[in-house]
C-alpha cells in the first residue's frame, strides 16, 4: 500500500498552490472574497450528500470542504493576520469554554466523570456562554453578529432564535399562527392592489412569520424545505413520466389530467 498523504503534506500543497515562481495562476489570484462562494458550494455539496446517504462520495466533499479552509489559512498567513495553528487554537480553546460540563477545569486534559446532563441543558449552558462571548466582544446590538451571507432562510431562522433569547418572542405557538393569518391576510390585500413591491414586502413577511413557526415547532426550516423539494421532485418525475409515456406532449393534457397524475404518485408514496 502506497504511503498516505497527511495534514502537514496538504498545508505543503497549499503553499505550493501559492508560490509566486511555480504555483498555479488561477490560486495565485484568488483572495478571501473570491473564495466564499466556493466555500458554499462545498458546504451545500457536503450537506447534500449527506441528505442523499451518499457516504461513497461524503469523504471527497468532506476533503473539498477542508480545502477552503486550507484555502483561508494560507491567505491569511501571508497577510500576517492568522495561520492554520492560529486557527486550531483558537477553535479549540473556544470548545474547551463552551463546555465546562466535559472539561470542568479549562484545560483540555481535564475531566468531569459521570454525570446525567440532558442535551437540553447542554444547550442552555452553551447559548448562555455564546451571550457571554457576544458582550465581551462588546457587540452593541443583540442581532450584530448574525452572519448577512447567510442563506436568507436560514438568517431569518436565526434572527428570530436571537431576538428569543432576549425574550422578544411570542409567548406560545398561537400568537405566531395568529400571525401567520394576519401575514396572509394583508399579502391578499397587497395582491388585490397589484402593487409589486407591496406583494413582494408582504410574501416576505409571511415567509418570516412560517420560519418563527418552525421554531417554535422544533422544526429546521431548511431541512423542512429541503425535504419537500425532494418530494415535489419525486412526483413531478411521475407525471412527466406519464407525459412521455402518452407521446411526450403536454399540451395534450389538461391540468385535472395532470392533477391525477400527482395523485398516483402520492398514492404510490413517491
Amino acid at each position: 500500500m502506497s504511503q498516505r498523504y497527511t495534514f502537514d503534506d496538504l498545508r505543503y500543497l497549499m503553499a505550493r498552490l501559492r508560490d509566486p515562481q511555480d504555483g498555479c495562476p488561477w490560486d495565485l489570484k484568488q483572495h478571501f472574497a473570491t473564495i466564499v462562494p466556493h466555500t458554499l458550494e462545498e458546504a451545500y455539496e457536503v450537506a447534500d450528500c449527506i441528505e442523499q446517504q451518499d457516504f461513497e462520495h461524503l469523504e471527497s466533499e468532506l476533503g473539498d470542504l477542508l480545502f477552503q479552509v486550507i484555502f483561508y489559512a494560507r491567505l491569511g498567513e501571508e497577510g500576517s493576520l492568522f495561520d492554520l495553528d492560529s486557527i486550531v487554537d483558537t477553535l479549540t480553546r473556544k470548545l474547551i469554554r463552551r463546555h465546562p460540563h466535559v472539561f470542568p477545569l479549562g484545560t483540555l486534559k481535564s475531566r468531569a466523570g459521570d454525570q446525567n446532563l440532558a442535551a437540553d441543558e447542554v444547550k442552555q449552558t452553551w447559548e448562555q456562554i455564546k451571550q457571554q462571548e457576544r458582550v465581551a466582544k462588546a457587540k452593541s446590538r443583540v442581532l450584530d453578529d448574525v452572519p448577512r451571507t447567510l442563506p436568507a432562510l436560514n438568517r431569518a431562522a436565526k434572527l428570530t432564535k436571537r431576538a428569543a433569547q432576549v425574550g422578544f418572542d411570542w409567548p406560545d405557538l398561537h400568537g405566531v399562527l395568529d400571525k401567520i393569518e394576519e401575514e396572509l391576510g394583508e399579502l391578499r390585500e397587497a395582491v388585490d392592489r397589484n402593487v409589486q413591491h407591496e406583494i413582494a414586502d408582504e410574501m416576505g413577511d409571511l415567509l418570516f412569520a412560517l420560519v418563527n413557526l418552525s421554531r417554535h415547532l422544533k422544526v429546521n426550516p431548511d431541512t423542512a424545505l429541503r425535504s419537500t423539494n425532494h418530494k415535489f421532485e419525486r412526483r413531478f418525475n411521475h407525471v412527466e413520466d406519464q407525459v412521455e409515456q402518452a407521446g411526450g406532449d403536454w399540451q395534450q393534457f389538461e391540468l385535472q389530467q395532470l392533477d391525477l397524475f400527482w395523485d398516483e404518485a402520492k398514492a404510490k408514496g413517491l
